[in-house]
């Protein structure tokens, strides 16, 4: 399935915003539960590019530091370390693994990176062919400003969410903006992450979207009532129930603390079933669990972060969001803070 224009969205990837250069080495990585309809896309675009693409292929491990026992850990460290640039296509996380933060250690000396676990060449075609990268640049790097600037952030939705919380001051912001520098960390286009002051964190957040690992699309809403940073409650069904154990299932605290949280803004992204889209739908907040990057925790010395066995993500569809007061989000709507981050919103068709 769109073998034209997957090779197409791959270049417009490599060339507009890895930047990749003649001669230039490119790690893709990928588990045998991947589309390797993308990763050849991408490898025939570096070849294209006068790039040199290695494919690391795996057996599809447990996600992030819980599989850490299934990858081949010194071989891919010492590969993937040592070329230009890194896509990683896996749909069983090598981000956030131990493989993963080895890699990206010395902030001086490590491939530039961009986060596209189990994306797909539909996924590659609807949300970077389709995408005025630069008109989205600017908007996301605006609404990351406002948003850094504020102290106290509200965010709730139809569905009964309404959580509070304070930004940590002097923490940097993962703005996904579609460019990756030089030794640059960088997710798929369309998404603001931050971690705020975790103590802060209370109220009740609803997953309505999707959770994975390790469910996919809700059958349901899914309650999570959370205090101090911390989920204490629940609640909504089967799928409740399942999460629950299996954040039980890893005997960790931390799997059950807030890692951070997202705005979704990709103006072609829709609920797929897949993470790395599902969380960047117009207008949704995603919730993070268990693991804390170390990038997301700037002030916290080092590139370990806040070490977790696993990760999940939760997406809370058409939220509204108030910045110190002043309202940003209407369901899912951009209506602030200044009329040009509106204006921007509406030229990408939102």
């Amino acid at each position: 399935m769109y073998e034209f224009e997957t090779v197409n969205a791959c270049l417009i990837l490599l060339r507009d915003m890895f930047r990749l250069q003649e001669g230039e080495s490119i790690a893709i990585t990928c588990d045998t539960e991947s589309s390797m309809e993308a990763v050849e896309a991408t490898a025939q675009a570096a070849v294209i590019l006068g790039a040199k693409p290695v494919i690391f292929k795996i057996a599809a491990p447990a996600g992030g530091k819980a599989g850490d026992k299934d990858m081949p850990m010194e071989p891919l460290i010492q590969g993937i370390k040592s070329c230009d640039a890194w896509v990683e296509f896996n749909t069983k996380l090598i981000f956030y693994s131990t493989v993963y933060d080895k890699i990206i250690e010395d902030p001086n000396n490590r491939p530039r990176y961009m986060n596209q676990n189990g994306v797909t060449p539909e996924v590659l075609v609807r949300n970077i062919s389709k995408l005025d990268n630069n008109l989205l640049n600017k908007f996301i790097t605006a609404m990351a400003d406002c948003t850094k600037n504020a102290k106290h952030i509200r965010v709730t939705s139809e569905r009964g969410m309404d959580i509070e919380f304070d930004n940590e001051p002097g923490r940097e912001f993962l703005v996904a903006d579609g460019i990756v520098e030089k030794n640059e960390i960088e997710m798929f286009p369309g998404q603001i992450s931050w971690a705020p002051n975790f103590e802060s964190i209370n109220g009740t957040i609803i997953v309505d979207g999707t959770l994975s690992p390790p469910l996919g699309a809700v059958k349901g809403p899914v309650k999570f009532t959370v205090k101090k940073g911390e989920i204490v409650k629940i609640e909504g069904g089967i799928d409740a129930v399942e999460f629950e154990a299996w954040l039980k299932s890893f005997n960790d605290p931390q799997m059950f603390k807030v890692a951070h949280l997202a705005y979704g803004f990709a103006p072609y992204a829709k609920l797929s079933g897949y993470i790395v889209e599902d969380e960047r739908v117009w207008g949704c907040t995603e919730w993070g669990f268990g693991n804390v990057g170390g990038m997301l925790v700037s002030d916290i010395p080092g590139e370990q972060g806040i070490p977790g066995a696993s990760h999940s993500d939760g997406i809370c569809l058409n939220c509204s969001v108030w910045l110190d007061g002043v309202q940003v989000l209407d369901k899912g709507v951009v209506v602030g803070p200044t009329p040009e981050v509106v204006q921007m919103a509406r030229a990408l068709g939102k």
